[in-house]
């Protein structure tokens, strides 16, 4: 199977947050729908732009994902590092077929990256070490982790782990699809996860596009959540839903495209 044979899912053309990064946004507006995949157009500016604000806080260090598919989320976040920052994407390029590796290779280098700033992990994250994540990015740091692996409730677990202990202090963890109905339980084991790490906190909700396109939600440490949000509520204004997501007991943002209010009539 080709690239071609699938359609590519369908984007809305709605404004999205610049992520200050131009080939980045060149990607976003134009290749990013090309490649095959299923991630959100409107969350990978979001997530391109909080690299940017970590450039402000002067937080560096590389990306990784598990779950890199064919690369469409990937390379808009490759394109947002400084020089010398990598982008390490972990699958384990099996699915739909094998040759799917080849085409996230040839869709890095068909949007300008190159074996020097992306890196394939063959890999089942679940059979990994932290140790052995950042020995594959030259001893790290990872400031930007995404998860978007299996879906089930014990891999997930085991990949929250992996993030956690492979990322920077002032890093990010991103996790896909959560409140998706395709996989309803996966929030059972995120607060588990929650209630495990007291450091951790949601910094934010990143709205769906399309019920393909799903919910992501955005972890940081609990000391660096207000640095983050003073700025995102500066960057992100236009996208933010005003009445927020309660996470008992703290509130977040919550980033979407529609930000409007159910009518009280």
């Amino acid at each position: 199977m080709t690239a071609d044979a699938v359609p590519p899912t369908s984007l809305p053309e709605r404004p999205i947050p610049m992520t200050t990064a131009p080939a980045a946004d060149a990607y976003l507006a134009d290749g990013y729908g090309r490649v095959v995949g299923m991630s959100s157009r409107f969350a990978a500016g979001v997530c391109g732009r909080l690299l940017a604000l970590q450039n402000e806080f002067g937080v560096t260090g590389h990306f990784a994902e598990i779950g890199a598919f064919e690369g469409r989320f990937l390379i808009a976040m490759a394109h947002c590092l400084a020089p010398g920052e990598k982008a390490l994407g972990m699958d384990i390029f099996e699915w739909p077929n094998p040759e799917v590796l080849q085409r996230f290779e040839a869709n890095c280098r068909r949007h300008g990256l190159g074996p020097d700033r992306v890196i394939p992990w063959k890999i089942d994250s679940g059979t990994t070490t932290a140790s052995a994540v950042l020995a594959k990015l030259d001893s790290g740091p990872i400031r930007m982790f995404h998860v978007d692996g299996e879906h089930s409730r014990s891999a997930l677990a085991k990949d929250l782990e992996l993030a956690t202990e492979a990322t920077s202090e002032g890093g990010l963890i991103v996790l896909d699809d959560m409140l998706h109905p395709g996989y309803p339980t996966l929030m059972v084991t995120v607060q588990t996860y929650l209630e495990r790490h007291p450091e951790m906190t949601v910094l934010c909700i990143i709205d769906r596009e399309t019920i393909v396109a799903a919910t992501k939600f955005v972890l940081c440490r609990k000391d660096w959540f207000k640095r983050y949000e003073d700025r995102m509520l500066e960057v992100f204004k236009p996208w933010i839903w005003p009445l927020g997501a309660d996470f008992e007991p703290h509130w977040c943002l919550v980033l979407s495209l529609d930000t409007e209010l159910a009518a009280i009539i």
